[in-house]
């Protein structure tokens, strides 16, 4: 069966809806007198969704200059029907009419006009120099703790992060940072290099002026991350597995990754290592085995093929619902944003009546949610964007020690500095520290990740040997990739997100002179140079908010994106494609289920718990505890 013959390549267009027009036309006005977040609750609710409106038209932005480049045309063609219900590791045939779209090796797109996206010269990527400001603005002064999260909230994100984007680096091209006086950098000429993005070849005049960026991953939320992104690795992650399942390494004590010979774990994606991507996806991997078994006890005659398949979607879903209805609303702990955040679920109505009555409208996602409401790409065809990266670094959330406890009598057990439960040293705690995963697990539920704010960067992140044999400051990586792709600095980039310009660095401070005196000086008394992610970690946050309202604007847009695009989630939503088993599984799980099921020594603390990436309830013992990992 083939779908790429397409005689007319699919276009992408959006136009609010005259009552959605008006909504945001009155919540303009409605913006410069109250913001959001102070609305009464349901009156906030609908100002997001005037947001989203308006987003959904002006803030997508296509950076192929034809419409055949998502794959209407010479994409490789679907030969078995097996792929209209199933995943493709690569991302192929999720858009029927569009191939290639959101598939690996496709490009970033952008949420701002491309016009304001040029590369910059070699002064505007220098200044102010970046391990300045890594060293005066991020560097961590003391642990700041998150106390609205619990470490478990970081790995996750970090554990999402890796599904979603990756850079390419060049191998030929790199910059050279000039170390400011005194720097202590271990550097033999006074210089740090990194290497250069690698930039997509140019298709047309435009990328010339404004370089474009592939992504390594999939753009789809599709679990690369544990199954690969290419057929040929999710092969290599099932070998020797039956039943459909992925290969797991089960010892006399635990059930762990497989690691080839050099100790590197066997998953989807494997940069950038540390016990709490060790636990997430040893977590995830388990599931997937554990949705196998029961398709197969529902559905025995079932190929292996079937079977590996329509868990895959399960869990997938079941990720991008915990992310949803979960994480989000713990690092946004904001009544308007809890409520929105289900909506995009289970939609305003509710998962009571949901579950009671089903979809009460076939296609508004406003009534009964996202899943199900059918696939739309509104003004440009599906990709993560270079801003959605931009606001998701959050580096600050790795905390410098970790606290380790026993889950069942909560005494505590030891404390592992993050660089000795990194890299090869991940599975330390549950290997030579003889931990069970139950105790790592409670611990990170009770300890805190670092908040995500100024001078908060651990210094392990911002002196880091990785095993490849590169020596990054994270800090400064963070400041010069924006830069670089062209992302725009904080005051442009709230401005071409409907936002009003800080018109002082004592405005963007909310007041602290201290730290405006400090910008001032760095910043040279300019205003429109400070970068996104400084001005982000310096604004006064919402209340209940674990990161800025201007990195919000883009969580807006592209958090109902990445599942109204998803033909898996947005349109083939039922039984056909998931199964009875499936559909049961994602809407009546969650995160507690997960660890419970697969960690039944969880259960009382988790059920003493609330949202579980929100601190844990503690054990009597646990409470004896004073440093500062989790107590405040």
């Amino acid at each position: 069966m083939s779908t790429s013959d397409k005689s007319t390549p699919k276009t992408y267009t959006y136009t609010p809806s005259l009552p959605e027009r008006a909504l945001i036309s009155f919540y303009r006005t409605v913006n410069k007198l109250i913001p959001w977040h102070k609305l009464p609750t349901y009156i906030g609710v609908l100002n997001l969704s005037a947001f989203r409106y308006e987003l959904r038209q002006k803030n997508l932005h296509d950076v192929y200059p034809l419409p055949e480049h998502q794959g209407t045309k010479d994409c490789p063609h679907m030969t078995d029907e097996q792929y209209l219900h199933t995943r493709h590791s690569d991302g192929l045939y999720n858009d029927l009419d569009a191939l290639k779209m959101g598939c690996a090796g496709m490009r970033f797109g952008r949420n701002v006009p491309r016009e304001h996206t040029s590369k910059p010269t070699d002064e505007e990527l220098m200044t102010p120099n970046p391990r300045l400001i890594s060293e005066q603005l991020l560097r961590r002064d003391k642990f700041k703790p998150a106390t609205i999260l619990n470490l478990l909230a970081a790995a996750w994100i970090q554990f999402q992060v890796h599904d979603w984007f990756q850079h390419e680096n060049s191998t030929t091209e790199e910059h050279t940072i000039t170390l400011p006086n005194g720097d202590a950098w271990n550097s033999p000429n006074g210089k740090m290099t990194l290497e250069k993005t690698q930039a997509d070849a140019s298709l047309d005049q435009t990328d010339k002026v404004s370089p474009t960026y592939k992504n390594s991953n999939t753009h789809w939320w599709d679990g690369s991350q544990i199954y690969g992104s290419t057929e040929s690795r999710t092969t290599e992650l099932r070998l020797g597995a039956p039943n459909g399942k992925l290969a797991v390494d089960a010892q006399k004590f635990a059930t762990f990754l497989p690691r080839d010979a050099n100790g590197i774990p066997q998953t989807g994606f494997n940069t950038n290592w540390w016990l709490g991507l060790e636990l997430l996806h040893t977590l995830f991997v388990l599931e997937h085995n554990s949705i196998c078994d029961a398709l197969l006890s529902a559905h025995p005659t079932w190929t292996s093929e079937k079977t590996f398949d329509t868990a895959r979607l399960i869990n997938c879903a079941l990720m991008a619902k915990i992310h949803t209805v979960e994480w989000t609303p713990a690092i946004l702990a904001h009544p308007a944003l809890e409520i929105s955040m289900n909506a995009n679920w289970w939609g305003i109505l509710g998962e009571r009546l949901y579950k009671l009555l089903g979809r009460v409208s076939k296609t508004s996602e406003a009534l009964s949610g996202i899943p199900g409401s059918t696939a739309q790409h509104h003004a440009a065809p599906y990709a993560l964007t270079e801003e959605f990266v931009s606001v998701y670094r959050m580096h600050s959330l790795i905390p410098d020690t970790i606290a380790m406890f026993d889950a069942q009598s909560g005494a505590h057990k030891a404390t592992y500095g993050i660089r000795d439960v990194a890299f090869e040293r991940a599975r330390a705690p549950l290997t030579t520290g003889g931990l069970a995963f139950e105790d790592v697990l409670y611990s990170f539920g009770i300890n805190y990740p670092g908040a995500v704010t100024l001078n908060n960067v651990p210094d392990f992140l911002r002196d880091l040997h990785t095993p490849d044999g590169r020596h990054v400051d994270l800090g400064t990586v963070d400041v010069l990739r924006d830069r670089e792709r062209g992302v725009p600095r904080y005051n442009q980039f709230r401005r071409l997100f409907h936002m009003p310009a800080q018109p002082s660095f004592l405005a963007l401070t909310g007041g602290n002179k201290e730290v405006a005196d400090k910008l001032d000086s760095i910043y040279e008394g300019d205003i429109e140079k400070v970068d996104l992610v400084i001005g982000c970690l310096c604004e006064p946050l919402p209340k209940g908010f674990g990161f800025s309202d201007t990195a919000f604007r883009v969580f807006i847009l592209m958090a109902s994106r990445r599942l109204k695009s998803d033909r898996f989630i947005a349109g083939d939503w039922n039984v056909e494609t998931y199964s009875e088993v499936g559909m049961r599984w994602v809407q009546g799980s969650g995160m507690k289920d997960v660890l419970a099921r697969h960690f039944p020594g969880l259960k009382d603390v988790l059920g003493e718990s609330g949202n579980p990436f929100a601190p844990w309830a503690k054990l009597e013992k646990s409470k004896e505890y004073e440093g500062q990992e989790t107590n405040a």
